[in-house]
């Protein structure tokens, strides 16, 4: 099936499940996917559903949303950070994924402890703090099953040194984490500053047991996974 196919059930799915109207979800997204070009625009708008259904559910609204794309490879700026209010792009960069992950490319995720891969799904971001990491902001996983163990694995933001366009262009990758979302040293101070206390952070992968089972973003009796079948 086509992918924009697929982003349309999708949406269709998730508003079913909800009580956000169509015509504010849907020209967030738009607003959003148009703000960044290069992102893939049915994973800005899963990520889009995915916090209106947390709505739906009681949640107070976040002011920013960080979108990864773990499809994309470790060489490109596949994270974005958006201010939902003004609906404008604030950060593009390049993201780690943790060792255990993959090479280039992401494959594998985990929310098991000491497992060294990052996590799929929903988190809502906590306060920040100085580690051994330097200034990084702790994230509480949304998503039983998939990321909920992030706070006691300690899967935070931080700056690392290994997140490096140079070091993407002399070994073909970043380097990795032990599963947290690190990012250029450079810009972690704000980026952790726009996104602490109660934001959200969607991390994404064409993952079909994650697809099928989470329950934020199946929010209705179908799964996204059988609606995008053929």
């Amino acid at each position: 099936m086509a992918l924009t196919r697929f982003g349309f059930l999708c949406s269709a799915l998730l508003l079913a499940a909800t009580s956000i109207p169509a015509a504010y979800a849907d020209s967030l997204a738009a607003a959003l996917a148009k703000a960044a070009p290069g992102a893939n625009a049915n994973v800005i708008n899963l990520a889009v559903r995915a916090t209106q259904c947390r709505i739906a559910r009681g949640a107070a609204p976040a002011q920013r949303l960080a979108v990864i794309d773990y499809s994309l490879p470790s060489t490109e700026q596949r994270l974005w950070v958006f201010d939902l209010k003004k609906r404008k792009l604030l950060f593009h960069e390049l993201v780690a994924h943790g060792r255990n992950s993959g090479e280039n490319m992401a494959s594998e995720f985990s929310n098991q402890n000491e497992s060294n891969a990052s996590s799929l799904g929903l988190y809502r971001t906590q306060s920040s703090y100085l580690g051994h990491n330097g200034y990084s902001l702790r994230m509480e996983g949304l998503e039983p099953g998939f990321n909920d163990n992030a706070f006691d694995r300690a899967i935070v933001i931080h700056g690392a040194p290994y997140v490096s366009p140079k070091l993407a262009r002399i070994n073909g990758r970043i380097g990795r984490s032990l599963g947290c979302p690190a990012v250029r040293p450079a810009i972690a101070h704000r980026l952790i500053d726009s996104m602490k206390d109660g934001q959200l952070l969607f991390s994404y992968y064409p993952d079909q047991r994650w697809l099928t089972k989470s329950a934020i973003v199946n929010c209705g009796g179908a799964t996204v996974a059988d609606v995008s079948k053929p």
